[in-house]
């Protein structure tokens, strides 16, 4: 049995059914399962991570977890040691590659994500261990553009043209996460995934027309001004200090691709591409 916390996020859906389909016993662990909408064939219990007290009944019986870094809160070492005590041996948790950045260009951290964490307490839990250091997901670009579009303009309205990321399809990290629950191979290992190649800001813009037949544009924005939008959308005002402040440290900065994918699962990470193709319907017109 494998059970997975963040079950409901879109990591964690992913990460479910790869594991159903390669004939894994999973037990999905949410606050609020029965409105998880989550792959049929598996077991949904209750429970909160961040009250390692709930969980004695979502780890019976398990032999391994998988452990989001927003699920935690504080209590990441307390949950390893409860998981440890009924009788789960292996730990995969998910982490980022910038996680040893200085937390005011983390903004992941400022929205509950603890990576550090995360890590932390898998390498000091006794248990056997592997730490997914994932780059920048492909998913975030459509929440940072998908609204611009689908209300049928053709401007992508944004800081820092030139901003390089080498995004991550979350589907290849849902496999390379259920290789490291299901086999040993990684053990004791820190995975730094990343996609196939930097894309800047306007270069994934680009991508995106190409797959929509669309004529988009970028046109690069004051920090200032984008920042004050997001949060007058809602955004935590931390949140978007963190990005904007991560975005203008790494502004010349071409980031490595390690192609862990790649070795881990035996063939090419899927590109943005890929992954646009295949969520087109988060940019196109409503």
């Amino acid at each position: 049995m494998i059970v997975v916390t963040g079950a409901t996020g879109p990591v964690g859906r992913l990460l479910i059914a790869q594991l159903l389909a390669e004939g894994a016993r999973v037990r999905a662990v949410s606050r609020s399962p029965q409105r998880s909408g989550l792959p049929e064939g598996a077991e949904l219990v209750t429970g909160d991570p961040s009250l390692p007290g709930t969980m004695p009944a979502c780890l019976d019986r398990a032999e391994a977890l998988f452990l989001h870094p927003r699920t935690f809160g504080d209590s990441a070492g307390e949950l390893l040691s409860v998981a440890a005590e009924h009788g789960v041996r292996k730990v995969v948790a998910l982490s980022a590659i910038n996680i040893d950045d200085p937390y005011e260009l983390q903004p992941s951290r400022w929205r509950g994500d603890r990576n550090k964490e995360a890590e932390e307490a898998a390498v000091a839990s006794g248990l056997t261990w592997t730490s997914l250091r994932a780059s920048s997901f492909a998913g975030n670009t459509a929440q940072a553009w998908g609204g611009q579009l689908r209300g049928g303009g053709d401007v992508v309205r944004y800081v820092h043209a030139g901003f390089r990321e080498t995004l991550l399809d979350e589907r290849d990290l849902a496999e390379v996460a259920a290789r490291a629950l299901l086999t040993d191979e990684f053990a004791g290992r820190r995975l730094e995934l990343t996609g196939p190649q930097p894309l800047s800001h306007e270069e994934a813009v680009a991508v995106i027309a190409a797959a929509l037949g669309r004529p988009l544009r970028f046109e690069e924005l004051p920090p200032q001004a984008v920042a004050a939008h997001l949060v007058q959308n809602g955004l935590p005002e931390p949140w978007v200090r963190a990005l904007m402040a991560r975005y203008a440290h790494y502004l010349d900065h071409r980031p490595p691709v390690t192609g862990e994918v790649d070795k881990v699962l035996g063939r090419p990470a899927r590109t943005y591409a890929d992954w646009v193709a295949d969520h087109l319907d988060a940019f196109r017109t409503v």
